[in-house]
């Protein structure tokens, strides 16, 4: 078949957590709108849990169908990690992802070669989530275009990304007990080391995710094309320094660029509408700390009595193994019958739809970055409790470089009568009007990307005119 005749394919996968499923699963959609065919690849568990949320029993349930009977060429399928159904994978973490780097590689190999010798009349491409530590190997095996899906701000990317000059200027790992100003990254103005992620520390150097993320991220160096899921207003410097290397391409928030819905959630939501229409505009405090970070008992006993002494309204998702894993109730005993009415307890909820409804007036947060663009596309200011991850190094954009939140407290340490005075000074006064008058100004940056004419719409156009010509190169030399 003529090279022209044959529709480039996406194989696309990402990895099973929340904050990674929920642009991915909108990327998807945004590339099939563009008239490319899709495969979207879960993990076999991740659709058994999403199949378990939305009350489906038999798991036979095709989250895109929808999609497709909007017109947009998008099959879905899965692939088993090697793991069974009942194998705790957050408890098992480090075992988990050891077999995630050294054996799942072999299993991909077998399935993109599989799937690309199943239908020869496509032109297939890889889209890979960046955190997996496979993809140009298999793209280079197969010769497929390989486009890197990052996740999270460009700011952790960089960091990660310029690792070895980090190493060499002395600074990585960095010391746990000494502050430093780091101002050689390229496109980083300055950074402190207290704001680096801490599996870039002396005590996390090593740990199951640095060693992961150091694979994945020799692998990214090797990928065509790099996708961000960030406005490029908000990180200009970064992405202009990045893109000095390699393209890269700043297409967020991608979490609301998508027309059609596909249920994306790994747990039942529950409806809490009704309760925030009877609070008054602005009145709510949200808090949740996203779907996978652990935290401890004193942490939650103390923002627990922090939010009774404050006295505001407020939801509180507490999911199941917020403390550990198979925790009931992790709430001190009778608090549910202190709060009445000015409070609810939630195990989980449509986070958007929350943040969208008029009576919440902040989001007390771990700074994930799912949850940090959800909010600030709401225009929610925020108050940052990161605990892992990127959440640390997020929390400096939001409280230092946007300015559009504050921090719970100083480090890890919490106490309920200082986050009682901070949730206060939040919810009301001049703190208040200052943060709230920021977040609207970076929700209309947001919103201005995706605008036919808006930065991300037209980084996501050129991404598509760039992948075809690749796409048409790459057959081509066939």
């Amino acid at each position: 078949m003529a090279e022209e005749q044959r529709k480039p394919h996406a194989i696309m996968i990402c990895v099973p957590y929340q904050g990674h499923i929920n642009p991915f699963v909108n990327l998807a959609l945004k590339l099939a709108s563009k008239g490319f065919t899709i495969t979207f690849v879960h993990l076999e568990f991740v659709h058994h849990k999403l199949s378990k949320a939305h009350h489906s029993n038999n798991g036979e349930v095709d989250f895109f169908r929808e999609a497709r009977e909007s017109g947009l060429d998008i099959r879905y399928t899965t692939i088993n990690d090697g793991f069974s159904m009942e194998f705790d994978r957050d408890v098992h973490m480090v075992e988990y992802w050891e077999s995630m780097m050294h054996d799942f590689p072999a299993r991909i190999d077998e399935f993109v070669g599989k799937y690309i010798q199943s239908d020869q009349n496509l032109v297939h491409f890889l889209v890979a989530d960046t955190v997996y530590s496979w993809c140009a190997t298999i793209a280079k095996k197969y010769n497929l275009v390989n486009v890197s899906f990052w996740t999270e701000p460009a700011l952790v990317f960089s960091l990660i990304y310029h690792s070895d000059l980090l190493m060499e200027k002395g600074h990585l790992p960095y010391k746990d007990n000494i502050e430093e100003e780091i101002n050689y990254v390229p496109g980083v103005e300055s950074i402190s080391t207290r704001d680096f992620m801490p599996y870039l520390s002396e005590a996390e150097f090593g740990s199951i995710v640095q060693r992961a993320l150091s694979l994945a991220f020799e692998e990214v160096k090797k990928a065509d094309f790099i996708l961000h899921n960030t406005v490029h207003e908000l990180e200009s410097d970064i992405l202009s320094a990045l893109n000095k290397i390699q393209p890269n391409y700043a297409i967020g928030p991608i979490n609301f660029s998508a027309t059609n819905t596909v249920s994306k959630s790994l747990c039942y939501e529950s409806d809490c509408t009704h309760w925030l229409d009877s609070k008054s505009p602005g009145s709510v405090l949200y808090v949740s700390f996203g779907s996978i970070v652990q935290t401890s008992m004193q942490v939650i006993e103390e923002i627990a009595y922090g939010l009774l002494l404050s006295e505001v309204n407020f939801i509180w998702v507490v999911r199941a193994g917020i403390v550990s894993s198979g925790d009931t109730n992790v709430l001190p005993d009778g608090f549910e019958d202190e709060i009445k009415d000015k409070g609810l307890i939630l195990p989980w909820c449509n986070q958007i739809a929350v943040l969208s409804n008029p009576a919440i007036g902040g989001f007390l947060t771990h700074c994930g970055w799912n949850s940090t663009i959800e909010s600030m596309w709401c225009g929610v200011p925020m108050i940052c409790y990161p605990i892992t991850y990127d959440q640390p190094t997020n929390r400096k954009l939001i409280v230092d470089d946007w300015k559009i939140g504050i921090s719970l407290c100083d480090g890890k340490s919490v106490d309920r009568t200082k986050v009682a005075e901070k949730i206060k000074s939040f919810m009301s006064g001049t703190t208040s009007k200052s943060l709230k008058h920021e977040a609207t100004k970076v929700k209309k940056t947001l919103q201005n990307a995706l605008e036919i004419d808006g930065s991300s719409e037209r980084n996501f156009d050129k991404f598509v005119n760039d992948l075809k010509e690749k796409i048409h190169a790459t057959t081509a030399s066939e």
